[in-house]
């Protein structure tokens, strides 16, 4: 069994809450070449293209196809985090990061942009406007930047990484028994 079943945690409740994460927090604002820096940072292409396999194939069971080669900026993430972050007050905000990780592992858009951000909250029944005078305005930059840097204090330097219960963590992508496990063992933790 891979979920968290409610006939043996009756009580068993939980909300999905997206804290932000900046990978590469020295990426200029306005974000920068995207293959330079992974060809820097990986040592070249045949390890870059390993790489992009790799993540392909633990995708591809998911559903999920990515298309690296489209991705042309390694974009500043901040306004990102900070519609997240937004759109998280309000309620649910779990199409909204589905249509931003589709927008940049699988269209290549450059997700530091308020215009690319704006139309994908909009294709989320999200007010374009609204979105783009938060945007623009750094409302809550303090605040993504602080929530940021308590992740960091947790000792996380990877994503994925989950946080059950404020304190017990599970690093990496895992496969959903994993997940299940760890979940129970906070569930049934001291």
């Amino acid at each position: 069994m891979t979920s968290i079943d409610s006939q043996d945690n009756p009580d068993f409740n939980y909300q999905v809450r997206w804290l932000p994460f900046f990978l590469n927090q020295d990426t200029p604002p306005e974000g920068e070449p995207y293959l330079p820096f992974l060809l820097k940072k990986f040592g070249g292409q045949e390890q870059v293209n390993a790489i992009f396999e790799r993540v392909r194939a633990a995708g591809h069971p998911y559903g999920l196809e990515y298309a690296f080669e489209k991705i042309q900026v390694r974009a500043n993430t901040v306004k990102a985090h900070r519609l997240i972050h937004w759109a998280q007050a309000q309620g649910d905000a779990t199409a909204l990061i589905k249509r931003l990780f589709a927008a940049q592992f699988q269209r290549g858009e450059h997700v530091g942009d308020t215009v690319v951000l704006s139309a994908c909250a909009a294709e989320c029944g999200y007010d374009p406007v609204a979105v783009t005078q938060y945007l623009d305005s750094g409302k809550d930059d303090d605040v993504v930047r602080a929530l940021e840097q308590e992740v960091r204090d947790k000792g996380i330097r990877q994503v994925p990484t989950y946080i059950i219960e404020g304190n017990h963590i599970i690093v990496g992508a895992e496969d959903p028994a994993i997940l299940a496990k760890g979940i129970r063992a906070a569930i049934h933790a001291p």
